[in-house]
């Protein structure tokens, strides 16, 4: 069974071949057999999922089943999660147990889907590699010397390695779809406020946005049809209707405009991972699509710019954690400064620290005007850039990483060289427009990710573009060895 897509599995739900409750032991059976290989799950929920998967089989007997109930899922442990730990791949969350669901959890509870558990991340969704949790780094199926890419790494290997056959992430700078690529999954990060962020353990709020990590363009489809969808307790929830997202699915591409920025195939993309773009830009060709080269001149200042507004809002958000009110708290504080610098200390990790630190400063006095409200301004002038290449394409296409998977340890000393494979993704988040990443071949062995970047609540039109490009190619049927 764990051969299959999420919509196979509905299908084989729907036809009877087999119960929610035998799907979900399926999955949990190789969560316990292969988990200690990859690290992917902080918390497996083994006795919830199959209550849920009992439910599931009642409502399918009644005949009030929808097209997700039934089918297995994991949940990056960013998302809050009733009666169950929500670390965010830290120790000063350790100890907490979420009081209420997430918007994202809800309604895919609400459509019948089981929770197989709660996935490892890097701490607070800081990192590129997945080395940052406080609960260790995770391996790559493909190769267990090499990340799977951050933060949502944890997801993206659950998914890769079978066991469980999707999962939910957030995509910050590229966090959906970096590990997306790196682990040979399709990684869909929607148009910012487009799903909500209720419930989400925030790091920089004008740029997170959850999304879903899958092995099809169908089954990203499917599930952001029940995510998405305006949330009045999230107040930069977007009103706009959503459309139907599987019908979409089928549209040909004939006369599609695809618009290619030159500036993503500079000298440092790896010359493999340039072959297997350049093959997939092919591949469109021949469905009829119109290629044309397009510039984005302000895409090498999108690295410097969210390293100054991603830090700022994060340092923002963190201060609620201070030993206080919940969450870690240092032994035997002295007095009330000494619990806050020793909570604040012992329960947050090294990189959540440089960024904290390096948004205190862009924020402070003397400094704001120097950084913050310069960065705020390079923002503008980025996300101007996209705006003006979609007037004339329909979408922008390029490689998702520079490289494939690099290995676990490698980029750890040397935060520049690992805040740079998100160099191809990050701008995106600062413009807030959808894009996806889609497997494209391979690199040295390694999964290459095709980006594909949209227009503001197009999510239908990229949807429909990468699952025809899975029509024409088997690169997202294909598993890793021994898996």
């Amino acid at each position: 069974m764990h051969d299959k897509t999420l919509s196979e599995l509905a299908a084989g739900l729907k036809a009877g071949d087999f119960s929610s409750e035998e799907l979900t032991r399926h999955y949990l059976d190789r969560i316990e057999k292969m988990d200690g290989d990859f690290n992917a799950f902080i918390t497996p929920t083994p006795e919830q999922a199959l209550a849920q998967a009992r439910e599931a089989d009642q409502r399918i007997a009644t005949g009030n089943a929808g097209p997700l109930t039934g089918l297995p899922l994991a949940h990056k442990d960013i998302f809050c999660t009733r009666g169950v730990k929500t670390s965010c791949g830290s120790r000063m969350l350790d100890n907490f147990v979420s009081p209420y669901d997430a918007t994202v959890v809800e309604r895919l509870a609400a459509a019948g889907v089981v929770m197989l558990g709660k996935t490892n991340m890097d701490e607070f969704a800081m990192g590129s590699s997945n080395e940052t949790s406080y609960y260790g780094p995770v391996k790559n199926p493909w190769d267990r010397s090499k990340v799977p890419g951050g933060s949502s790494g944890g997801s993206a290997a659950a998914v890769a390695a079978r066991m469980a056959p999707a999962a939910t992430g957030t995509d910050t700078g590229g966090s959906i779809r970096q590990p997306a690529a790196l682990t040979g999954l399709t990684g869909f990060k929607p148009t910012y406020g487009r799903v909500s962020r209720y419930g989400m353990i925030a790091f920089a709020s004008s740029l997170d946005q959850a999304g879903t990590l899958t092995l099809s363009a169908e089954d990203a489809a499917l599930l952001t049809q029940v995510m998405a969808g305006f949330d009045e307790r999230d107040s930069t929830s977007a009103q706009e209707d959503v459309p139907d997202y599987m019908a979409a699915l089928g549209a040909d591409l004939k006369g599609l405009k695809v618009g290619v920025p030159s500036e993503f195939f500079d000298d440092g993309l790896e010359a493999e991972t340039r072959k297997a773009v350049e093959d997939a830009l092919d591949v469109y060709r021949r469905m009829g699509a119109e290629i044309r080269e397009v510039h984005l001149p302000n895409l090498g200042l999108s690295v410097p710019t969210y390293y100054v507004v991603a830090p700022a809002e994060c340092s923002s958000n963190l201060s609620r954690f201070d030993g206080v009110r919940f969450g870690y708290r240092c032994e035997d504080p002295r007095d009330l400064l000494d619990l806050y610098e020793r909570s604040r200390g012992e329960g947050f990790g090294p990189e959540v620290k440089r960024r904290i630190m390096t948004g205190t400063y862009v924020l402070s006095a003397g400094y704001y005007d120097a950084y913050y409200l310069q960065a705020q301004k390079t923002r503008k002038l980025i996300r101007d850039d996209f705006m003006r290449c979609l007037e004339d394409v329909d979408v922008l296409m390029g490689p998702t990483t520079p490289t494939p998977a690099f290995g676990v340890g490698e980029k750890t000393d040397d935060p520049i060289t690992m805040y740079l494979n998100d160099i191809y993704t990050i701008a995106v988040n600062l413009a807030g427009l959808p894009a996806v990443s889609v497997p494209a071949g391979f690199a040295g062995g390694l999964p290459v990710g095709l980006q594909i970047i949209g227009k503001f609540f197009d999510e239908g039109r990229l949807l429909n573009v990468a699952h025809q490009f899975q029509q024409q190619t088997d690169w997202h049927r294909r598993m890793p060895e021994g898996i």
